[in-house]
């Protein structure tokens, strides 16, 4: 069984988390704690020499960190299950045009979108008003709102990020956006993105960020 070591509070374990559900794997959940240094023991070390969650150990005991590496690797498995069972849905694309666009907007979710929207949200929840992080905020809301701007004007023009089919794009900028507002942003002036939060929200196998 794949073993899956995560912080339960990190959108980005949350990727994880949402696309086992949906693809229907079973799993083992270790919680760390990344505020106690819970990610730099030896132990955790020996599976990702980064020290960050999440990181997977799989079946047959390979490591595998980084979250859209992550999500990738087992949207493609199941995939391959899919194609062989109606009861399986496929969460990548078969084109590689497309497949190439769910890689863009992953990146995108990791260059453009998490460093503003998810770092606005940790400093939020993990620091009192007098932190000196605290005045990394407004940079932080400028770029996130860019962000926004650019999911906004795509999502006006579609349902889902790529082939407006629910895919692993839509998990990987869904995990940090459907919380946006713990780190002090608004989305009133965003109304495709609510409503693809909406539609993200509905789709089958999905949990919350707060279910372990």
């Amino acid at each position: 069984m794949v073993t899956l070591y995560d912080d339960p509070i990190s959108g980005n374990g949350y990727k994880v988390r949402l696309t086992l559900s949906q693809l229907g794997i079973r799993y083992r959940y270790h919680a760390l704690d990344i505020t106690r240094n819970e990610t730099r023991t030896p132990e955790f070390l020996a599976v990702n020499p980064n020290g960050k969650i999440p990181a997977v150990v799989l079946d047959d005991g390979r490591p595998l960190f980084e979250s859209n590496a992550i999500i990738w690797y087992f949207a493609q498995t199941g995939a391959a299950q899919a194609a062989d069972s109606d009861s399986v849905q496929s969460l990548v694309p078969v084109e590689p045009f497309a497949q190439a666009q769910v890689l863009q907007w992953m990146s995108f979710e990791q260059y453009s979108h998490e460093p503003k929207v998810a770092v606005a949200r940790f400093i939020m929840l993990h620091t009192k008003d007098d932190d000196s992080r605290r005045n990394e905020i407004p940079e932080c809301h400028e770029g996130g709102y860019r962000a926004l701007d650019v999911m906004e004007d795509h999502l006006q023009k579609r349902a889902f990020f790529v082939e407006d089919t629910y895919s692993i794009a839509d998990i990987a900028l869904y995990a940090y956006t459907h919380v946006a507002e713990q780190g002090g942003f608004d989305l009133s002036s965003y109304p495709a993105v609510r409503r693809w939060l909406k539609d993200v929200a509905s789709q089958p196998g999905h949990i919350r960020i707060t279910d372990i």
